[in-house]
């Protein structure tokens, strides 16, 4: 079997609350960030909408402008922050996501930027799927209202460890884009995600436990902490599920930082125990990853 996971890697999920000051919001980040590397961390998540609170009426606020890159200080001061504190960490950085702003088209994403260890960009995913939901007496959001959706799928490639698959929360309840990242090896998805305190209790640890045993690897999902005063109410409990759909690690509703350790065997054992990957019957069913494959890229263009 191929070698998904070229070595063990420590991951940390950050779970943070963030307020309406965006520069208090970074260097509230940067001791997290800090704090998991010296846990030994390697790779560290922060949540969704981690530099703004979350919301829709708030995007337009506080979104940076991120093309062309790299932008300057000004246009993305978030964009500089997690540069310098990847390096600072000495480790890969998924910066959750921020609200971007296209210039050219005035369009609004929900995106997601990825650093190395000496601060460069590697990898940039605009939310494809945008969350809008209506259930009726306990919560109607829409995202559309403000925010355009990205038109690509995104993995990112670490050189030391292997592929991530990258997505947005919603994202995460189309299981093709998993299916896609996975059969083009992957070892992990990780999805920074703000379920709410109705869709959270409902299918978070759900969805990310049946990505999970779907494509037998690794699942991070990394959520903003619990804040009662805010508009919206995040779930909270990031949690990292293995390859058989067991929780690793999951955190509570507040403030918190969780730890797990991934292997290569791992993943390499359960699909030698449930080989699925041997098993599929593309002669009665199409595969996904032929046609869609997501591309190794920078940015969302």
């Amino acid at each position: 079997m191929t070698s998904l996971l070229k070595k063990p890697l420590k991951l940390a999920l950050v779970q943070l609350a963030s307020g309406a000051d965006k520069a208090v919001n970074l260097a509230h980040a940067r001791s997290k960030v800090l704090e998991a590397a010296q846990a030994g961390a390697k790779l560290i998540v922060l949540p969704e909408c981690f530099n703004s609170p979350y919301g829709t009426q708030y995007f337009p606020k506080y979104a940076e402008t991120l093309i062309p890159s790299p932008p300057s200080k000004e246009q993305s001061p978030s964009y500089h922050a997690l540069s310098s504190i990847a390096a600072e960490a000495k480790a890969y950085l998924v910066g959750g996501s921020i609200p971007e702003l296209e210039p050219t088209t005035n369009k609004f994403y929900n995106t997601a930027l990825v650093f190395s260890p000496t601060g460069a960009l590697i990898g940039t995913h605009r939310k494809t799927h945008l969350f809008d939901i209506d259930i009726p007496g306990k919560i109607t959001f829409k995202e559309s209202e403000v925010l355009s959706p990205g038109s690509q799928l995104t993995m990112v490639e670490l050189p030391e460890y292997g592929k991530i698959g990258l997505a947005i929360c919603y994202d995460i309840r189309f299981p093709e884009s998993a299916m896609i990242a996975a059969r083009k090896d992957a070892f992990m998805l990780v999805y920074p995600g703000a379920f709410n305190l109705t869709t959270g209790p409902m299918h978070w640890s759900l969805l990310a436990r049946a990505r999970a045993v779907d494509n037998q690897l690794y699942v991070a999902l990394c959520s903003p902490a619990r804040d009662m005063n805010a508009t919206y109410h995040a779930y909270g409990h990031s949690l990292l599920a293995n390859p058989s759909a067991e929780v690793l690690a999951e955190a509570e509703d507040k403030e918190d930082i969780i730890y797990a350790d991934l292997d290569n065997e791992t993943i390499q054992s359960t699909r030698k125990g449930i080989p699925v990957y041997t098993q599929r019957r593309f002669d009665l069913y199409p595969d996904v990853s032929v046609s869609g494959a997501p591309s190794l890229r920078r940015r969302d263009t």
